[in-house]
């Protein structure tokens, strides 16, 4: 099978960023993800095997075409044969570039193992500077927990540290300009992600969301200038911070992921694999396809990548947030993946 037979939809996008959910658990029960008792979690016989999971990117990677791979959860860093899996990624050819978003508790410690597994760089989810907002936002008391991960993510090399913020409105909505001056003091790179209909609650409501364009208008006081990078398929418009550089020397940039009212889908390259073996061409989607049955049932691993193929060809062209007929996927976030 020819690499070039990769994951093209009806559209003529190409999905090459493979975002994999690793768990629907979570150690922290943020207030817009879940209800403060959890959720009921995904029986451990339906969650992919270490092997399971491995054996699906390597079908992406090798027979797919796709080059970076993003392990998500619920939480990521809670799934005991995590490094594992990264270090069978990291020994693919070609080798894709391996990244990892996670809420940040654990992270000091694991971060070596994840760097000599072969782990590239992460993100972390921080939506405030305060230890008492933290502590009602996510119902744990944390946060230097999650300070302790990002420092303990640039000690291991796991570079850029990148930060994700999401604003609420009448919570944290007065922080966008303190949480980039904090990025910008420690070299970390900041991306504000409006809040989007994903949480359990069902309760997600446009009119309180803030927008990307308060969140640049809270900006104002840096004097952003546009970023002369092309975007390509990034999902964060991105701005150079005037007199300010990076870890690595560069300017210095913020982003901002307005997947509501700044929709991105015409460039979007992702497919989404969730813990229990589900293919999901969008996280607004609504229909999934099984790969687990496959694996399961004996399928090859060339019957897989044309499981997988037949899946993207029914992407939508877009989310169709703005559609008044729009449905909120069943799964909440913590069940899909970032």
């Amino acid at each position: 099978m020819s690499i070039n037979a990769g994951l093209v939809d009806r559209y003529g996008r190409t999905a090459t960023d493979l975002r994999v959910s690793l768990t629907d658990r979570c150690n922290l029960r943020c207030t817009y993800c879940m209800p403060a008792e959890g959720l009921a979690w995904l029986p451990r016989q339906d969650v992919l095997t270490d092997a399971e999971i491995s054996r699906l990117i390597r079908v992406a990677v090798e027979l797919l075409g796709v080059t970076e791979v993003r392990f998500t959860g619920g939480e990521p860093l809670v799934r005991p044969g995590l490094t594992a899996i990264v270090a069978a990624a990291a020994a693919l050819r070609p080798r894709p570039r391996l990244s990892l978003t996670t809420n940040g508790l654990g992270l000091e410690r694991l971060a070596p193992a994840l760097r000599d597994a072969g782990l590239d760089r992460v993100n972390v989810s921080l939506d405030t500077l305060s230890p008492e907002r933290f502590a009602q936002l996510t119902r744990r008391d944390r946060h230097a927990d999650v300070l302790a991960g990002l420092r303990g993510a640039v000690a291991a090399g796991l570079t850029p540290v990148k930060i994700n913020a999401v604003l609420m409105r009448g919570v944290n909505d007065d922080e966008a300009p303190a949480l980039l001056r904090f990025a910008l003091e420690h070299g970390y790179q900041l991306r504000f992600i409006e809040q989007m209909p994903l949480d359990a609650q069902h309760g997600w409501d446009r009119a309180s969301m803030v927008t990307a364009d308060e969140i640049l208008a809270a900006l104002a006081p840096f004097d952003l200038r546009p970023d002369p990078v092309e975007r390509g398929a990034a999902p964060a418009e991105t701005w150079v911070v005037p007199g300010y550089a990076d870890a690595a020397g560069e300017p210095a940039r913020v982003g901002v992921i307005g997947s509501v009212t700044r929709p991105f889908c015409g460039g979007c390259d992702r497919t989404r694999l969730t813990a229990d073996g589900q293919v999901r061409n969008c996280l607004f989607a609504t229909e999934e396809s099984d790969l687990r049955a496959a694996l399961r049932g004996g399928a090859t691993d060339d019957e897989v990548a044309d499981r997988w193929r037949a899946a993207t060809l029914g992407k939508r062209a877009g989310h169709g947030i703005d559609d008044p007929t729009f449905l909120q996927p069943a799964r909440p976030m913590s069940a899909i993946g970032g």
